[in-house]
């Protein structure tokens, strides 16, 4: 054991740095490889993740302009039938009056009498 020590005290130090040195530049050559297969690992993934994105925006898009066109529609759809109304209670209002007229001519021109009539006549009375 006492030989085995002296041969090694024999060594120089600086051949026990180079190896040490050479020792942890193995260690982070290999380190250094797994860092770049992960870092190209992440560098796919960051790439789907970015095209799945700017699909999202795309669909987004669209949803926003066909949500832009229904709404359109709906305005113009709500803009016909309140014209629609209109006019149909424009039209109304002359067949309501000549209706109030001719109930009032068959009941002698009492309008609570009209009134009694038209409701007895839904009622089935």
């Amino acid at each position: 054991m006492n030989g085995s020590l002296s041969l090694l005290k024999a060594i120089p130090i600086w051949v026990w740095i180079s190896l040490a040195a050479a020792g942890v530049i193995w260690w982070q050559h290999a380190q250094i490889k797994d860092a770049r297969v992960e870092l190209a690992a992440l560098n796919q993934q960051a790439g789907q993740c970015k095209e799945a994105r700017d699909n999202l925006v795309a669909l987004a898009g669209e949803q926003g302009k066909a949500l832009g066109d229904l709404t359109l529609a709906a305005s113009e759809r709500q803009a016909r039938v309140a014209q629609a109304v209109a006019e149909a209670g424009a039209g109304a209002k002359v067949d309501y009056a000549a209706a109030n007229r001719l109930q009032q001519e068959r009941t002698g021109g009492d309008q609570c009498a009209a009134a009694t009539s038209i409701i007895d006549l839904e009622l089935g009375l």
